[in-house]
């Protein structure tokens, strides 16, 4: 198989990246700690269930929050990923430390010194893409082929079938992250991931990180050999 990292089949995946983001917050190495958050269907359970559950587990003083990836929309409109993490999490829990926000008017420079200036990132959520693509990193597009030291890019999806512009993380600005957490929910999800297994081509095939872990429902995994 090429799925990189542990998969971990479980029946409630939300649950599960609720406990492992509050482990990753209690085992951390400095006061603070950062997060990039993603966007989709399964984002927003994650974040709701994290919400719930983080309780006095969490402090969010001490968090700041980061983005993997967006689309060149207004933050407030119903596709932004900012939006979703705001309804999903950051209203629910009050406040956190910092949020960067990614702002495709000022270009993926200032983003990328932001990141550079942060060094590691304790935690990068990821999802997956029916085409295999995570992040913003779609088959074909051309922030796979970034130069190792671009940790940030404008991006398009040359199939069309995912719209807008985008502003991404790459390869390399994953690969900083001390964990990542791949969520994957769903039979609708079930073919994207056998296809990822199948080959190193896809985009999701190639994260790579100190630990990558891959939560997975037993309907996504329904067709991995």
């Amino acid at each position: 198989m090429a799925i990189p990292g542990e998969l971990l089949v479980v029946d409630d995946v939300a649950g599960a990246f609720a406990q492992q983001a509050i482990d990753a917050f209690r085992t951390r190495s400095l006061d603070t700690f950062s997060v990039a958050l993603s966007g989709g269907a399964t984002a927003r359970a994650c974040y709701e269930r994290l919400a719930a559950e983080a309780g006095s587990q969490i402090d969010w003083w001490k968090v700041d929050v980061y983005w993997g990836d967006e689309r060149c929309v207004p933050h407030d409109h119903e596709d932004s990923n900012y939006r979703l993490a705001r309804e999903a999490l950051l209203d629910r829990v009050g406040a956190a430390n910092a949020t960067h926000l990614m702002r495709c008017a000022e270009g993926a420079d200032a983003y990328q010194l932001r990141l550079g200036d942060l060094g590691r990132i304790d935690l990068v959520h990821l999802g997956l893409g029916p085409d295999g693509h995570t992040a913003s990193l779609f088959p074909g597009s051309p922030a796979l082929d970034a130069d190792p030291g671009r940790l940030v890019a404008m991006n398009v999806d040359p199939s069309g079938r995912n719209p807008y512009d985008r502003m991404t993380l790459t390869f390399a600005g994953i690969a900083r992250a001390r964990l990542v957490l791949v969520t994957v929910s769903g039979e609708e999800k079930a073919e994207a991931l056998a296809a990822v297994a199948r080959s190193d081509a896809l985009p999701a095939a190639q994260i790579g990180a100190d630990r990558v872990v891959w939560l997975i429902d037993p309907a996504a995994a329904s067709r991995l050999s």
